[in-house]
């Protein structure tokens, strides 16, 4: 199943190791983005998004920017929101990040969590394996969390992000095929 799109955007692209990085990069160059952008980027409503800051899902824009770090965020949410629900999806993102609206008790950046959640999926693609395990370990291995379970914290949080995100491509699958179905 290869993936045309950076997950949880409208950004068409090959997955390949470091590609979250080579794209979000730059867009940050003048020092964040407006709701609008965040909204073209990922295909959400403005008001999804400021649903999930009044919930505290996602801290709020400074000035009305977001950080490449809330941007992640957004991304990660996006990413697990059609197959978990809202309260699911912050308990998962809480499991290695504490409280949602509160950066300074995170294990790891979103911007981190969301490179390694690209890059995996990216080596999943090119070596054709279906068990994520094995490429998580290797793909979190230069991991220095502060927290004594923050390795393994991350690699089940990846494993399960990995996971929905198949699923929900399987879904999309199926439901192509069914809009196929000839009634006549």
């Amino acid at each position: 199943m290869r993936v045309s799109k950076l997950p949880g955007t409208t950004v068409d692209t090959d997955l390949s190791p470091g590609i979250a990085d080579q794209i979000l990069t730059p867009m940050f160059y003048s020092g964040g983005l407006v709701l609008s952008q965040i909204s073209q980027l990922t295909g959400l409503e403005g008001h999804v998004i400021q649903n999930w800051v009044k919930r505290g899902y996602l801290s709020p824009p400074v000035q009305k920017k977001y950080t490449r770090s809330q941007l992640c965020r957004i991304l990660n949410i996006n990413v697990l929101k059609d197959i978990f629900t809202l309260d699911q999806t912050a308990h998962v993102l809480g499991y290695i990040n504490g409280v949602l609206a509160d950066d300074s008790d995170d294990i790891i950046d979103d911007s981190d969590l969301y490179s390694y959640f690209v890059d995996c999926l990216a080596a999943l693609q090119e070596n054709g394996s279906e068990e994520p395990d094995d490429v998580v370990s290797e793909i979190t291995a230069s991991f220095c969390g502060e927290v004594e379970d923050g390795a393994k914290r991350l690699c089940e949080v990846l494993r399960i992000m990995i996971t929905a995100y198949r699923a929900h491509r399987i879904r999309q699958q199926a439901l192509e095929l069914y809009a196929e179905l000839d009634y006549r």
